[in-house]
C-alpha cells in the first residue's frame, strides 16, 4: 500500500493548490458538441423524445449553475478540443431519477466519431461513474492498457498493488478492470475524481483515494499496440440523471513522483 498512500498523500497535496482551466464555464455549454445515440433498454420511447438540450443541460441547483444530465437515453457531450498530460476534476452527484441504473462515464483519450462504440461513442479509455463501480476501468473498441491486478474471489481482475501486471483489451484479458476500494460516496452526495494523465499512463482518484493505475494505454490495430496518449473528454448519459458543478483541468509536466 505504500505507492497507494504516496500518491493519496500528493492527491491532497494538489487539490489544496489547484490552479486549472474550467472546461465547464458555469454558465453555459459553449466549448462541447453533444450526440445523442441508442435508446436505453426499456425506455425505448424516450429515445424518439430526446434533444441535445433536454439531454444536456444547465440548471440551478443550490445557487450554483451545474451542468444536468437527463440520463434517458445514450448519449454523448465532448469537448471540442483534445488534452494531452493533465489532471482533471469532476465534481458530481446522482439525481433522483433512474432509467434502469445509475450509469455514466467520464471517458478520456476519445478518438474518432460519435457512434463508433456502442452505437453512441467515440472510442476511448473510461473511468467509470456508475454508482457502485466509480472509479473502475472500461476499455472500448480496440483500446488496451497493462495493469497490476490481481483474481476476485469471482474470478474478476480487480487493480492490487501487490499482483502480476496483464494486458487488457477485448484482445487480452478483457475489457473490464474492477477499482481497488469503493470510495464513492453515498447518493446524493457530491464525489470528487481527479484523472492524471501523463504519457500513456492515467491514474484514477476517487475522493483522495488512488484506486486505479493504467499504464502503457493504446489502441490494438493490425496485431500492434499503438500508443494512446491525448483524446477528448467525454461525459456519458446513460441510465442515472446526474449533475456536474465542476469540470477542470491543469496541463502537467509530470505524473506525481513516488
Amino acid at each position: 500500500m505504500k505507492k497507494l498512500t504516496l500518491l493519496l498523500t500528493l492527491a491532497i497535496l494538489v487539490s489544496t493548490s489547484f490552479a486549472q482551466k474550467k472546461i465547464f464555464n458555469g454558465k453555459n455549454l459553449k466549448g462541447w458538441e453533444i450526440f445523442i445515440g441508442t435508446p436505453i433498454k426499456g425506455f425505448e420511447e424516450l429515445k424518439e423524445k430526446a434533444t441535445p438540450e433536454s439531454t444536456y443541460s444547465v440548471v440551478e441547483l443550490g445557487g450554483q449553475k451545474v451542468i444536468r444530465i437527463s440520463g434517458d437515453v445514450n448519449a454523448s457531450i465532448a469537448t471540442k478540443k483534445s488534452f494531452k498530460n493533465y489532471h482533471l476534476r469532476l465534481e458530481y452527484k446522482w439525481g433522483e431519477n433512474v432509467y434502469g441504473r445509475r450509469n455514466s462515464g467520464l471517458l478520456y483519450h476519445s478518438f474518432g466519431e460519435f457512434g463508433e462504440a456502442l452505437g453512441t461513442w467515440m472510442p476511448n479509455i473510461e473511468l467509470q461513474l456508475m454508482h457502485e463501480r466509480l472509479g473502475d476501468t472500461y476499455l472500448m473498441n480496440n483500446t488496451y492498457c497493462e495493469t497490476t491486478v490481481a483474481k476476485t474471489d469471482d474470478d474478476k481482475f480487480i487493480f492490487a498493488e501487490v499482483g502480476s501486471k496483464k494486458k487488457f483489451g477485448k484482445d487480452f484479458n478483457g475489457q473490464s478492470i474492477k477499482k481497488a476500494v469503493d470510495a464513492e460516496k453515498p447518493l446524493g452526495e457530491w464525489n470528487i475524481v481527479d484523472l492524471y494523465c501523463f504519457g500513456r499512463t492515467a491514474i484514477h482518484v476517487v475522493n483522495g483515494t488512488v484506486v486505479m493505475i493504467n499504464e502503457n494505454c493504446g489502441v490494438f490495430e493490425n496485431g500492434t499496440v499503438k500508443p494512446l496518449i491525448k483524446g477528448k473528454i467525454q461525459i456519458q448519459s446513460e441510465g442515472g440523471e446526474m449533475f456536474i458543478r465542476k469540470i477542470d483541468v491543469k496541463k502537467i509536466k509530470a505524473l506525481p513522483k513516488l
